[in-house]
């Protein structure tokens, strides 16, 4: 492994990080509640410390993907621990494990808070805690690779290890034009629903805010009571599309803009998408229908509801805590399935889910007739054997991980579906759940220690497993003189 470049690139990163910060140093200049210093020292110290790490002399060679997956998952943890020193100076957090929980929501697009008055935070300070849904909405590296020195191949290391979904593709030959093409398209879609959000009188802030969170599909809120403070018919349809959209794999979005439209909307996945909202909309339209005074409110929240969940955003308008069972059981399977690869979305993906349901249906078939040759396909292409191997150990991963999480933290003595939830609401970076944690309430019901391993978790969940379990892996750390 080769240490010095990794300490080098993440002092690129760890500065990065720092010119990142400066726009909530602004705001708390504009405000003036009295957050400046903890903003500006926090930003001067970064900022030192990725220069010094960025000098770090290392031989030009190759770097591997085991470095790429460290680096990754290295990354992310420091990025968390720095971005939490402001939150924890400004004195609204009782412990540096809640601030750090808050942080590691934020980037990792959680959107679960242990705060029960997100509006008492100064505003630099509330700033900065949504503003890290935008940046981890498309990932931090991926933003690092416009800005510094890094040749293609080791870019490609570092954006397999961190964008989601089964396969890392290329846009156009270099990485670095890649990230700005995504960047581009993701910065001009939070304009438009920051402008549309200003346009149903949302304050300047709140609006801001809203677009960080709805961009990166986050949930963070600037209000104690969430989404519901807005309660507007517009609104809630302006952020439920932009959600959808910013669900959807962005090389869609480049397809349409090179004029590829038949092959954009060759993509499988996608349909597969829009037809789980469809359905889920419905079924839950039909199923709450009963309790509430219209059919168009029914759908108003039916709809709303859904397109948080799939995108693993969050937002909620109304507690649904209390509907019935079925539509509950909908959401918890949205949790899980989550939103298409490549976009800002969590959850296990639809394009894993489709390989999946086609794999057991091959299967089927092998086992009917051993003779019968069955293959994958998406998009009308064959998926590589490798492709639905990695799928299923993801799968099989993914299980394992939350029933080992979700027992640990049953020693925290609340109740199962609180906390089987939190552990899938972690997971897969979607911020409420039931019971104890469910939208109307926080997750401050938790340890400190619980909400440190929340935390880990939440970071496995956004890095797609391997990276976090890379840092601990004794054969990563071994000296190899190949390098």
């Amino acid at each position: 492994m080769n240490k010095r470049k990794i300490i080098r690139t993440l002092g690129y990163i760890i500065l990065t990080l720092g010119f990142l910060m400066i726009p909530s140093l602004i705001v708390s200049a504009i405000y003036q509640d009295g957050d400046s210093f903890e903003i500006g020292s926090t930003i001067a110290g970064t900022l030192v410390l990725g220069f010094l790490m960025s000098r770090v002399k290392a031989p030009e060679m190759k770097m591997r993907s085991r470095d790429g997956y460290t680096i990754v998952a290295l990354a992310w943890l420091i990025i968390c621990l720095i971005g939490a020193i402001p939150m924890y100076l400004s004195g609204v957090f009782e412990s540096y494990i809640g601030a750090f929980f808050e942080m590691v929501s934020g980037f990792t697009t959680t959107g679960a808070s242990v705060l029960s008055n997100p509006e008492y935070l100064p505003h630099g300070v509330g700033f900065w805690r949504c503003f890290s849904h935008w940046v981890g909405g498309m990932g931090v590296l991926v933003f690092v690779m416009m800005v510094a020195p890094m040749n293609n191949e080791n870019s490609m290391h570092l954006v397999k290890a961190e964008v989601p979904g089964p396969t890392a593709g290329k846009l156009v030959p270099r990485m670095k034009e890649t990230s700005m093409i995504n960047y581009g398209i993701y910065a001009f879609l939070t304009l438009m629903c920051f402008i549309l959000l200003l346009i149903g009188k949302v304050p300047v802030y709140d609006a801001l805010c809203l677009s960080f969170g709805t961009a990166g599909t986050g949930g963070f809120s600037p209000s104690s009571v969430g989404f519901a403070a807005y309660n507007s018919y517009y609104v809630e349809m302006v952020v439920s599309v932009f959600m959808i959209l910013f669900g959807v794999n962005f090389n869609v979005y480049f397809l349409i803009l090179i004029k590829k439209v038949k092959d954009a909307f060759r993509i499988e996945e996608v349909w597969w998408y829009f037809g789980f909202i469809a359905f889920s909309t419905i079924t839950i339209m039909a199923n709450i229908m009963h309790t509430l005074p219209s059919a168009g409110q029914a759908f108003r929240y039916s709809f709303f509801q859904v397109a948080s969940i799939i995108t693993t955003t969050g937002f909620a308008t109304v507690d649904f805590n209390q509907w019935p069972e079925y539509s509950k059981h909908v959401l918890i399977l949205l949790m899980i399935v989550g939103a298409c690869s490549g976009s800002t979305g969590g959850g296990m993906k639809v394009c894993r889910v489709v390989m999946v349901v086609k794999s057991f249906f091959t299967e089927l078939k092998h086992i009917m007739d051993p003779r019968h040759i069955s293959i994958v396909r998406l998009d009308g292409k064959k998926v590589e054997k490798e492709t639905l191997i990695a799928t299923r150990v993801y799968v099989c991963t993914y299980f394992l991980i939350i029933c080992i999480v979700t027992l640990l933290i049953s020693l925290n003595n609340q109740d199962f579906t609180t906390n089987l939830t939190a552990v899938l609401s972690c997971f897969n970076n979607i911020g409420p759940g039931f019971s104890a944690i469910g939208p109307m309430s926080n997750f401050s019901v938790y340890d400190d220690w619980v909400q440190l391993l929340l935390s880990l978790t939440m970071l496995t969940g956004r890095l797609e497993i391997f990276p976090m379990f890379m840092i601990f892996s004794r054969s990563s750390h071994e000296k190899r003189l190949s390098l």
